[in-house]
């Protein structure tokens, strides 16, 4: 019996293409972005369209997904963490992903304290929540009924689509393998620079250092379709972005540390770490490679990326020690590593009067200039110049 539509085999693909990138949207956009994060505000009508077509498509419940990736951010690389592949291992969290969110979605303690502030309207209680079984088994008689036998074909498609990309490879891969825009305190890695299957969600790196953000990309080559998706929504009155990650401005005149400066410093970060270990450490690395015995080089090896790495992400012995031996062994590694530290404890002082982290600002940047050491020095110059739009305006 075929279906209502009739297409070729590659009008199939392109369907359950569209399809399953409807879902994936509504996974990111309604769930992620706006649900768990507030990182956007949507107009009814879209978050009433997303939430009917993931009760279609996924039977997933909007107060379970935020409630677990809430707490996946509060405890991210703990035992309480509901699917970190550093805890529980790669091959659990890619390959059970599925048994591990089913698992916590039982959680009422999770459900209660992390799932404030989800829809609880009549729809949702009584249909979305207590007939969630029922949309997946309408979606399956709509398949059939449009494209016929092969509905089957592109129902299960659907139906595996965020099982696999998001609870397995999201929540696994991108905790796991990768490269790292920012040195956040957790292991989050950005898969590619673009997925278009997974709706800017591999760039978790970005997500995970600014959490709130509406955007993910922060990169020129990176692509955000979800992001896309959030500023076609804007066009048409329908999504409003809160936030979004901040943007470096820079006087040239600027030559003094002031409270701006230390603003602009805080706003920033990410971005000045991220900057500190390619315009600092990276240049002292060559210098001292290049000087280095055969055996300091190999020393240098292991030990690179653990010199820009979050001091609490090495963990590991080996990492520790060869860290250990670099760092006691060539002396410019060892004084632009501390001071990368001492940088990381200004922003720390969370108590700190405006004053006082102006003075410590003051006198880093005094203390890095008196080293002598170039990429350093450079550094303090670029740090002076940090300031806010406002001011930058």
């Amino acid at each position: 019996m075929n279906g209502i539509i009739q297409l070729p085999w590659w009008g199939y693909i392109v369907v359950t293409l569209v399809l399953t990138q409807i879902t994936i949207l509504s996974v990111t956009i309604y769930l992620h972005r706006h649900q768990a994060h507030r990182a956007l505000e949507l107009h009814p009508i879209a978050s009433h369209f997303f939430r009917f077509w993931l009760w279609l498509t996924t039977g997933m419940v909007t107060k379970e997904f935020t409630a677990i990736h809430r707490k996946h951010h509060a405890r991210v690389e703990t035992e309480e963490d509901p699917h970190s592949p550093q805890i529980r291992g790669i091959r659990t969290v890619l390959f059970q992903g599925t048994e591990l969110y089913r698992k916590e979605s039982r959680n009422q303690e999770t459900l209660e304290r992390y799932g404030e502030g989800t829809p609880d309207d009549w729809m949702e209680r009584y249909v979305y929540t207590g007939r969630s079984k029922m949309g997946v088994v309408s979606m399956l008689l709509i398949d059939l009924v449009l494209f016929g036998p092969v509905g089957l074909t592109i129902w299960a498609i659907q139906m595996s689509w965020i099982p696999f990309w998001a609870t397995g490879v999201i929540n696994g891969l991108a905790h796991y393998v990768g490269y790292r825009n920012f040195e956040c305190e957790d292991a989050s890695r950005n898969i590619t620079p673009i997925a278009f299957f997974i709706g800017g969600e591999e760039l978790h790196n970005n997500h995970h250092t600014y959490g709130t953000s509406a955007k993910f990309s922060v990169k020129w080559w990176e692509v955000d379709v979800g992001w896309g998706v959030i500023r076609l929504l804007q066009f048409f009155g329908l999504a409003k972005p809160k936030r979004i990650p901040p943007k470096e401005y820079l006087a040239p005149n600027k030559t003094s540390v002031d409270t701006d400066t230390v603003k602009a410093l805080i706003t920033n970060r990410f971005q000045v770490l991220s900057r500190y270990s390619k315009e600092v450490i990276r240049p002292v690395l060559i210098q001292e490679r290049q000087r280095a015995s055969e055996a300091g080089q190999a020393m240098l090896r292991r030990a690179r990326k653990l010199l820009s790495r979050e001091a609490s992400l090495i963990k590991t012995s080996d990492q520790q020690k060869s860290l250990t031996e670099v760092l006691n062994h060539f002396g410019s590694l060892n004084v632009v590593y501390q001071f990368r530290l001492k940088l990381q404890t200004i922003w720390a002082k969370g108590t700190a009067s405006q004053k006082d982290l102006v003075e410590a600002l003051q006198e880093w940047c005094h203390q890095a200039e008196a080293t002598g050491i170039d990429a350093l020095r450079e550094f303090v110059k670029r740090v002076k110049a940090y300031t806010t739009l406002q001011s930058a305006s």
